[in-house]
């Protein structure tokens, strides 16, 4: 069945124009389509990206170590960390 014209009768019987009567209805269920996966997409990527940072290997530098007799933080290599 084609799709009715704007200013034809609406299918669905009530003797209105399409644009008047359902076709505000199909272009509200085929937007909320869209927002629904767009919604998904962003929950999933957001999923991901928390699992990768428990996962994934700090490289933000050098492995710092708490030193008691310092008082501070220094790196692996011995070099003091502000």
């Amino acid at each position: 069945m084609a799709k009715p014209g704007r200013n034809d009768l609406c299918p669905c019987g009530s003797g209105r124009k399409y644009k008047k009567c359902c076709e505000s209805k199909e272009r509200s269920r085929a937007s909320g389509r869209l927002m629904m996966i767009l919604v998904g997409a962003a929950v999933l990527a957001a999923v991901l990206v928390g699992i990768a940072s428990f996962t994934g290997e700090r490289a933000t530098g050098p492995t710092r170590v708490w030193s008691t007799e310092h008082g501070h933080y220094h790196d692996a290599s011995g070099t003091a960390v502000p």
